[in-house]
């Protein structure tokens, strides 16, 4: 990966907690990625996503409707292993631009069905706070405004502005997991993506 990409990417989250990179991954590359996440909703294996951690997850379809299926790093295909790749290159420049302690990388590909969101939030836990920085991969070809599911971005320097980023397909979208609240907004199409945290201790 282009070494100017990933200080771009340091130096956004730096200044103002998130970042946004369209044509993050080669084509081939995402075309693998969006045909297997494709194939997993297909077969069945999602689950209904909570909120939470631990002995404090519970499903509240009222604040969170998609679904999810985790990614073991241990069977990894090979696009995806390409893709954990990627973003450990990622963390080490994180680590060392922005004096951070990541050391490991959880995933799952997640679906919003039709009508489906996710409420305003943070992403790391208040009981657990292992993740650092969140990263989101769009599967979603051909995407348009009116098909809707934007992420929705909260800035930190004014409680009233945000930014609405449309999920297109290949777009990255990157920012710290403690201090950045965002939203997913219904959509009218399902929309995929492959979203991950960059965690404070190891996973194995």
């Amino acid at each position: 990966m282009d070494d100017s990409l990933l200080t771009r990417i340091a130096d956004e989250i730096a200044e103002k907690g998130w970042s946004i990179t369209d044509h993050f991954l080669p084509d081939m590359l995402l075309r693998t990625l969006v045909t297997e996440a494709e194939t997993i909703w297909d077969s069945g294996e999602f689950s209904r996503a909570g909120i939470g951690a631990g002995s404090n997850l519970a499903l509240r379809p009222e604040i969170r409707s998609d679904r999810v299926h985790w990614l073991e790093p241990g069977r990894l295909t090979p696009a995806q292993q390409q893709y954990w790749d990627t973003i450990d290159t990622l963390r080490e420049t994180l680590n060392r631009t922005l004096f951070l302690s990541a050391r490991s990388f959880e995933a799952h590909l997640a679906v919003y069905p039709p009508g489906s969101f996710y409420k305003k939030h943070l992403d790391q836990h208040a009981e657990v706070q292992h993740r650092l920085i969140s990263c989101i991969l769009y599967l979603n070809e051909g995407w348009v405004e009116t098909d809707g599911g934007y992420l929705r971005i909260y800035h930190q320097s004014d409680e009233s502005g945000f930014t609405d980023v449309l999920p297109l397909w290949g777009r990255f979208a990157c920012f710290r997991s403690d201090l950045i609240f965002h939203e997913v907004l219904p959509g009218t199409r399902e929309r995929f993506s492959l979203t991950g945290w960059l965690r404070r201790e190891a996973l194995f």
